[in-house]
């Protein structure tokens, strides 16, 4: 295992830049705390799995600045280069698709790019399926933990130990959801 300390500090100052303002949905931490504990999952596991720590890692910490910034693909491939890029590209939604449609098209083009890729959408589950804030109500928690399913299912193959740890983290995100109401 090796991470480019250089790298991921610019990595780090670039989200943080780019996020600048924003704090995570539910509380009142800044933003740039959710790709960086993303990025931790993934150097939790380097020793574990041989993968390209310093693409999956610089991918986690910049997997949100395209789809929730003003940051363009440009600029993330000006500054990090193509692979980067793409994956970061990959993992944003298309806003342009019907809300229905965006996490199966961001699915495949998951698919299309380096396992780390698949590694950071696991990672991101696996960090966001922590306790939903309080005003979510119960069916759209049904469904963020169904869909982590389908990401588990459909990227699992590309990390054992994120498998796993996002297996146990969907079925601990159970206890986050409401018993359904007793019919009248």
């Amino acid at each position: 295992m090796r991470i480019d300390p250089e790298s991921y500090t610019r990595a780090l100052h670039f989200a943080a830049t780019a996020h600048r303002g924003q704090v995570i949905p539910g509380s009142d931490y800044p933003y740039v705390l959710h790709p960086a504990t993303v990025a931790a999952e993934l150097i939790a596991i380097a020793e574990s799995e041989p993968f390209d720590v310093d693409l999956a890692v610089t991918c986690a910490l910049l997997h949100d600045t395209v789809e929730d910034t003003p940051v363009t693909q440009v600029e993330v491939e000006t500054n990090f280069g193509a692979a980067v890029a793409n994956g970061v590209a990959a993992l944003s939604k298309d806003d342009a698709l019907p809300k229905d449609e965006r996490m199966d098209d961001s699915l495949r083009r998951i698919l299309q790019q380096a396992r780390e890729v698949a590694m950071v959408k696991l990672a991101d589950r696996i960090v966001n399926l922590a306790e939903p804030p309080s005003y979510w109500s119960r069916d759209k928690r049904l469904a963020y933990q169904a869909e982590a399913r389908v990401i588990l299912a459909q990227l699992g193959h590309a990390s054992p130990a994120l498998a796993a740890r996002l297996g146990a983290r969907i079925e601990r995100y159970g206890g986050f959801i409401p018993a359904a109401p007793e019919p009248d």
